[in-house]
């Protein structure tokens, strides 16, 4: 083959670059493609980490809780389904009133007093109006009031059940916890069912005055009406109780179940060391300090209180 041969032969060689040639490109004849080198001398792919980074931020990790004992992070999930007993430490935090309520009842039939609606009879104001206070709780808590009622079936019994919400006010008691929990009392009495009060509360309702003070001798009157007609009225003390609840409601029980290191009192263990002058130490006020005192006949882990409730109100109405 001739030299002329040969150089005719390039174009066509290289027509596929022919469009690269004309935009201006230069193609290099005879250099190596990335699918004639072997595996060996190939480049190595490069990483879009900043894809994987935008995927990662846009993930979003599920809601947690940090036990206030040992600090352990535990998702929402998993201390919802240990019932808010941390799984490292055995603490047991604090549950929302309609959470319990919702944890207790196999069944719920109706929930009671909703109609009840509090108002400002007072006029308060200290920092802010006392309808202002009102207003943030309910839309922080989701609830009407410090006091959910429910109705519904615990096992083979049919039972009313009623909780606190601390986070309502610190679980304040004023006139519409007092109607509350009066309705409960009474419909308890007419069906001849047994009563469950699970107490979390800070005492009193300042804001209502003297009509909150009122309410414990109203739900003191109501629970010696269940005794004297033979209807049981359990009381389990959660963590805080204090206050014109515990000098009520809180304390008239025919039986009274504690959670573990449950803080109940009347005053602060603050004011009290400030009276007597002296430094109380652990486990003063703790449901461990009580039971040894006799104010409360068992300390009940919340894994066992409903079996525990199930089994005390059969024996008390005779059931079993």
């Amino acid at each position: 083959m001739t030299n002329a041969q040969q150089t005719s032969d390039i174009p066509a060689m290289s027509s596929g670059n022919s469009g690269n040639a004309a935009s201006g490109d230069t193609a290099v004849i005879g250099s190596p493609t990335t699918e004639s080198l072997s595996w060996l001398d190939r480049p190595i792919p490069q990483i879009a980490l900043r894809n994987i980074q935008q995927s990662q931020n846009n993930l979003q990790s599920e809601p947690t809780i940090e036990c206030p004992e040992c600090h352990a992070v535990v998702s929402r999930t998993a201390m919802a389904f240990n019932v808010y007993v941390c799984p490292q430490c055995d603490e047991h935090l604090r549950m929302k009133a309609r959470d319990r309520l919702y944890w207790l009842l196999d069944q719920v039939d109706r929930e009671l007093g909703q109609e009840f609606v509090s108002t400002d009879p007072l006029n308060f104001v200290d920092s802010q109006p006392y309808p202002q206070r009102l207003s943030k709780a309910q839309s922080q808590t989701g609830e009407t009031e410090a006091l959910v009622v429910m109705q519904g079936r615990l096992g083979s019994l049919t039972a009313i059940a009623c909780a606190f919400e601390f986070e309502f006010m610190g679980g304040s008691m004023g006139r519409v916890v007092g109607d509350r929990f009066v309705l409960a009392c009474e419909t308890a009495l007419a069906l001849r069912q047994p009563l469950i009060c699970f107490a979390a509360s800070g005492g009193a309702r300042m804001q209502e005055g003297l009509l909150s003070l009122l309410q414990m001798a109203r739900t003191s009157a109501a629970i010696e009406r269940l005794k004297q007609a033979g209807v049981p009225y359990v009381v389990v003390l959660t963590n805080p109780v204090y206050g014109g609840v515990t000098a009520s409601l809180a304390m008239l029980g025919d039986i009274h179940l504690a959670e573990p290191k449950a803080m109940v009192g009347f005053a602060g263990k603050r004011v009290i060391e400030q009276t007597v002058r002296e430094t109380l130490q652990e486990p003063f006020q703790r449901a461990e300090f009580l039971l040894e005192h006799g104010v409360v006949d068992q300390i009940v882990h919340r894994h066992a209180l409903k079996e525990t409730l199930e089994r005390l109100l059969a024996k008390l109405l005779g059931v079993v």
